[in-house]
């Protein structure tokens, strides 16, 4: 069955394409965050550990809604690591590092995500897709946040 919301099939698969580059790096970036979670340890162990926590519990939440968008749209959603693996531009450290070189890696991979977020929204524009400007501009200010919060680790 046709959708008719007043976006062409064209620019749905277009915008869709982008939302599963999102949805990657969005859960890409969830499981480097749960991982570091697990894995964190030093003086700043604590903090740490209930920091990743809470980013890795927010990105839950988002990934759901990003798949739910990619449906609403008429397509199917990634859901499988070898589709993340090759829709994601976030490097995932190999082993474990140390607590300092994760919160690069965070910072990185939240900027990533940012990029990936701009990147679609002027596809977005053109096609009129307030629904999917509005979760883009959301998810831009949740990781610009997080990666200025964890940045500021990282200052002297």
């Amino acid at each position: 069955m046709d959708i008719d919301i007043g976006i062409t099939r064209e620019d749905r698969k277009t915008i869709t394409n982008g939302l599963s580059r999102l949805l990657a790096d969005s859960y890409t970036l969830y499981l480097m965050t749960h991982n570091f979670h697990w894995n964190v340890k030093g003086p700043m162990f604590n903090t740490l550990h209930l920091m990743f926590e809470t980013q890795y519990n927010e990105l839950a939440l988002a990934v759901d809604g990003i798949a739910e968008r990619i449906r609403a749209l008429g397509e199917p959603a990634p859901g499988t690591y070898a589709a993340f693996a090759a829709l994601t531009r976030i490097e995932e450290p190999v082993g474990v590092p140390d607590a300092m070189s994760m919160i690069r890696a965070l910072v990185k991979g939240q900027e990533a995500v940012v990029k990936t977020a701009r990147e679609l929204m002027p596809v977005v524009d053109t096609a009129g897709d307030e629904p999917t400007a509005d979760l883009l501009t959301q998810r831009m200010q949740v990781h610009e946040k997080t990666a200025w919060m964890l940045r500021s680790l990282l200052e002297d």
